[in-house]
């Protein structure tokens, strides 16, 4: 996006992060076309494991997902929050398939995976198994020293009903996913996409579950600064009384 060779991508909210403010790079001048969806990170163990906190699955093999996902990353951020790093104080796990999770997990090769946000598969295919499934998150403390060190996580609610089984309302911290685009996209096709995305929430809300939170209203309360918005989205937001 930034050498003009893509108009849009999708990015995950720790990449976006790191990419505007220079972490490991020179800072990128990019903007939000949108927000899509939250990822709110958390463990998820067998029902029956006796693991219940964070600290339960120290020394213990964790599978954090696919190397390079923005899920590791986001592992990452929240355990230094807490004093904790994947290497250091869990036998952390990388797998070349993301897919492959959840069997470790069903048959012990590890005591937890991470991922995150509603309806992810690898924790789905761990709820519906027989033993059913455990979310473990930080608690509230952990939330609070997290968000003292790492100020652009949030924090996020899974709904209960997200995943099968789960009746009470899950609590984390986590990032949003966005819509971003290249600088230099002109302000009125920014401006129409923003329209035609707020136009069609209901219907994409219809067909997926995630896209629900990708809406106009998310835009403005996900991004860090409204500076970070296209200002031809920044113009559609003034005309619907958003600005």
């Amino acid at each position: 996006m930034e050498a003009g060779e893509l108009d849009l991508a999708l990015v995950q909210g720790e990449v976006v992060h790191e990419a505007l403010n220079g972490v490991g790079r020179p800072p990128a001048t990019l903007h939000v076309l949108s927000a899509m969806y939250s990822t709110a990170g958390m463990f998820v163990v067998r029902g029956d494991s006796a693991a219940r906190v964070i600290e339960d699955l120290k020394g213990r093999p964790v599978a954090f997902g696919a190397r390079g996902s923005g899920l590791v990353i986001l592992a990452r951020y929240v355990l230094e929050g807490l004093e904790l790093d994947q290497q250091r104080d869990f036998e952390a796990v990388f797998l070349d398939r993301a897919g492959d999770g959840p069997a470790m997990v069903l048959d012990g090769r590890v005591a937890a995976l991470w991922g995150g946000g509603v309806g992810w598969p690898g924790f789905v295919a761990v709820a519906e198994s027989p033993a059913g499934a455990r979310f473990i998150t930080p608690d509230v403390d952990g939330i609070r020293r997290i968000q003292a060190k790492h100020p652009f996580l949030k924090a996020l609610t899974v709904a209960p009903g997200s995943y099968p089984g789960q009746t009470s309302p899950i609590t984390s911290v986590g990032s949003w996913s966005f819509i971003m685009t290249r600088p230099t996209l002109s302000d009125d096709v920014a401006r129409r996409l923003a329209r035609a995305l707020h136009r069609g929430e209901s219907a994409l809300a219809a067909r997926l579950a995630q896209a629900r939170e990708t809406t106009v209203i998310n835009t403005v309360t996900a991004v860090a600064s409204r500076d970070l918005i296209h200002p031809g989205v920044r113009a559609y937001l003034s005309e619907i009384g958003l600005g």
